[in-house]
């Protein structure tokens, strides 16, 4: 029987590290895909770590993940009235600021403006939600078993609006 909430939605089939790395593999794809549709995005260059800047990739995910993890929400905690104006896409501005934050962490990494900011913070964006949607974490709805099929939800959960209550 087909599970709902995505590729890895059961714990016994992945480990929570697994899943991290899963995320961080997806969001490395869109920071190649952002370095590989525009000039302004590049991370290989003299400075690069590692052979085809691989290391240097691997710094951008991880330190994307920790802004991600640390500074945006205290960043959309003093935008709050420029993000609910904008509904919503003042986030993107603060991804933007944040993936223009990481040259000056990651020798080899170079983001020529904030017009290419712009567009790798939306690639970004695009494989985090896919890696989101893929690897969701929702249990598998609740069902019983009755004689001749599978019925809806427990009867503890249902509702009997017929009853009127004094």
């Amino acid at each position: 029987m087909p599970q709902s909430g995505g590729l890895w939605a059961s714990h016994n089939q992945s480990s929570r590290w697994a899943r991290h790395f899963l995320r961080w593999l997806v969001i490395a794809i869109g920071v190649v895909i952002a370095a590989h549709t525009s000039s302004g995005i590049s991370y290989t260059g003299p400075g690069c770590l590692g052979p085809h800047g691989l290391i240097t990739l691997a710094l951008v995910v991880l330190l994307l993940s920790f802004f991600n993890l640390v500074v945006k929400p205290l960043l959309i905690l003093f935008t709050l009235p420029f993000v609910l104006l904008t509904l919503g896409l003042g986030l993107w501005f603060i991804n933007a600021i944040l993936f223009y934050l990481v040259p000056a962490f990651v020798p080899g990494f170079e983001v020529a403006g904030f017009g290419s900011a712009l567009w790798g913070a939306l690639w970004v964006s695009l494989a985090s939600i896919f890696a989101n949607r893929l690897l969701a974490n929702q249990p598998p709805p609740q069902r019983t078993r009755v004689i001749g099929g599978i019925s809806g939800p427990p009867p503890s959960a249902r509702r009997d609006d017929d009853v009127i209550d004094v």
